[in-house]
């Protein structure tokens, strides 16, 4: 486990010593001005100490971003004093309030891309027809750029009255139904002409052969097109709530840093996508082991 973690942990740790330097000419300019306009010279430690600690950088030090993960998540001042619990973790300034819309967007749209995606590799694997006009269109809607389409998709959905956690979930479809497509029918297909054979001897039927032999065959496959499904969903899911202009859910929170200028606040928007991206994905992870492991596929 310690050759595991020590890479990864050295690996974080240059990134976060960039980080830190980056700041610095990236920020020095404001600082410069400042002390300019104030008639001081500052040296070159205070030059960095104020690069560090800007109130509206324009590269915010890890530590800021950090802390500002905090305070919008679980910390508020109250009465003077720290370390109570925010006003109800659903409050619209907590983190939890706009991930939990943005999860729920994600998780709907996930389940129907999912559900689309094994459905049309099915029909791929057992239809020719299907293998020949479906996959094509399939590859050619993933062109489309997702920020052009996604004011699209939700004008006509409201034209027609569907609104809220609908449209959103529909553009988060379109993201994670492809590489379950792709992923699911490469896994249909995994099992070879010998297998298959043995099967017809045995006088198997289509049935027979997908559930018995295609389906298991197809399970790492499925679940490693859905780590990267869930991770489109999210995207999906924050990418539709920029048109829309929307109050909840870290797309709006990305939005509102965006107009008022709030660095910090678009940084820890931006984390707690990150964190619970890899939070989906390492459950999906965990499902997989715990899948295989009774399957007898993996210890």
């Amino acid at each position: 486990m310690i050759r595991s973690v020590i890479p990864v942990l050295t690996v974080v740790a240059v990134i976060v010593a960039a980080w830190y330097a980056a700041c610095v000419p990236m920020n020095a300019r404001w600082a410069q001005d400042q002390a300019v306009r104030a008639g001081v010279e500052l040296s070159f430690a205070e030059l960095v100490a104020d690069t560090l600690s800007q109130q509206r950088p324009r590269l915010p030090a890890p530590h800021q971003v950090a802390v500002e993960l905090w305070n919008t998540t679980w910390v508020e001042e109250r009465h003077g004093r720290r370390g109570l619990w925010n006003t109800g973790s659903l409050s619209n300034r907590s983190l939890i309030f706009h991930g939990w819309v943005t999860l729920s967007a994600t998780l709907l749209g996930f389940a129907i891309g999912t559900g689309l995606g094994i459905l049309l590799a099915v029909g791929i694997v057992h239809n020719r027809a299907m293998d020949q006009s479906v996959m094509p269109w399939a590859i050619a809607s993933q062109t489309i750029p997702i920020l052009a389409l996604a004011p699209m998709i939700i004008v006509v959905l409201n034209a027609v009255g569907i609104s809220g956690l609908i449209p959103k979930a529909i553009i988060s479809a379109y993201l994670s139904f492809f590489p379950v497509v792709v992923g699911m029918v490469k896994g249909l297909r995994a099992p070879d002409a010998m297998q298959l054979d043995l099967l017809k001897t045995y006088n198997a039927s289509r049935v027979q052969t997908f559930f018995r032999l295609r389906l298991p065959a197809s399970m790492p496959y499925l679940f490693a097109s859905l780590k990267v499904g869930i991770a489109a969903a999210i995207v999906g899911a924050i990418v539709a709530e920029l048109p829309t202009g929307a109050v909840a859910g870290l797309g709006a929170r990305l939005l509102s840093g965006s107009y008022f200028g709030q660095t910090l606040q678009i940084w820890s928007a931006l984390f707690a996508a990150a964190i619970l991206a890899a939070s989906l994905v390492g459950i999906v992870g965990l499902i997989q082991r715990i899948t295989l492991r009774r399957m007898g596929m993996a210890r």
